[in-house]
């Protein structure tokens, strides 16, 4: 395939233009971005053709086949709904939308153009995920009764910018991180959330009333129960998750990263023992999914309704810290 970038992002730098050229046939073809410098500038500095300044001058490209959607969140709708009106196939960022109601909208977009949509989780196509999502669904720690995730971090000061102070671009810490760890503790629980409680806080990165951590608890719909804790704020923590069951605990540890690393523990009656992991990258695995989707051979690694359902959460957690309230996570798909 042949792909366009929409959005010039680090994240497109870092990660996505050297996973997309890991395929074999596949090839980076053309940038957009709202701003004709940084399209020029992305286009060179990563040996990229074609760079524009209008999304739809990019979709006109008979030569794009897919595009990858990494602007900032606010536009992921409008863009992606254009480009399944032009035929392209879409692997977009998290979080899909602002609303689950603009998700639910592109989704139904792509469907309806026959284009596939997958969002870009990356955190379950690392190898330490879906070994916990194996030993979990192996009955190996018995039947899960709570989960803990621990994910603040430090956003480094080339990340901040709208992250920290743009509410109404999806700043915040909920649509960039919760996000991620609601998708993971799906994946690994093969359960679904319904309900939530949460609060925020604003604090040393925060302007505009963004929020830069998050504490929230999910009750699932297999009964267990998930801690979560998200930050922009904090370097020294370490990243993890624990799951626990009746008859043992899995623990990874620094495994909530974009990097192939961590490491993945069972702790049970005979003691403490590692698992093997044979790691790999997150984002070529992405897109080799994604590929194979567009082909008819399976499914993006997370779907337009994983994308649809963190959102949710997501969604269910910033109200539960505005309200105070237990907040029922409404599921469109029921």
């Amino acid at each position: 395939m042949k792909w366009g970038l929409i959005g010039a992002s680090n994240v497109a730098s870092e990660h996505m233009v050297s996973a997309i050229r890991a395929q074999p046939g596949h090839e980076v073809v053309a940038v957009m971005s709202g701003n004709a410098s940084r399209a020029q500038e992305f286009a060179k500095a990563n040996s990229i053709a074609e760079f524009y300044d209008d999304v739809d001058r990019l979709l006109a490209q008979s030569k794009v086949d897919a595009v990858y959607v990494s602007s900032t969140n606010e536009k992921h709708c409008a863009q992606v709904i254009a480009a399944a009106a032009a035929g392209k196939h879409i692997l977009c960022e998290k979080p899909l939308a602002l609303t689950v109601e603009d998700a639910m909208a592109m989704r139904d977009a792509c469907a309806q153009a026959g284009v596939v949509l997958g969002t870009n989780h990356h955190l379950r196509n690392a190898a330490t995920i879906r070994k916990i999502r194996e030993l979990v669904r192996s009955g190996a720690i018995g039947r899960p009764l709570c989960a803990r995730v621990f994910h603040a971090v430090h956003l480094p000061p080339h990340l901040q910018g709208w992250r920290v102070d743009k509410p109404q671009a999806g700043g915040g810490v909920v649509l960039d991180i919760t996000v991620h760890d609601a998708d993971t503790l799906r994946f690994v629980l093969d359960a679904e959330p319904v309900e939530v409680v949460g609060m925020t806080q604003s604090t040393s990165m925060s302007e505009n009333g963004v929020a830069d951590g998050v504490m929230a608890v999910i009750r699932f719909d297999n009964g267990v129960m998930a801690q979560m804790h998200e930050a922009f704020t904090v370097r020294h923590a370490g990243t993890g998750i624990e799951i626990h069951g009746e008859i043992g605990s899995v623990i990874g540890r620094n495994v909530m990263t974009q990097r192939p690393v961590g490491e993945v523990v069972i702790r049970d009656a005979l003691g403490e023992r590692e698992v093997e992991v044979q790691h790999e990258n997150l984002y070529v695995r992405s897109v080799a999914e994604f590929s194979a989707a567009v082909r008819g051979a399976g499914r993006p690694a997370a779907t337009a309704e994983d994308g649809v359902m963190s959102l949710a959460v997501a969604a269910a957690v910033a109200e539960a810290s505005r309200s105070g309230c237990t907040v029922r996570v409404m599921s469109p798909f029921k």
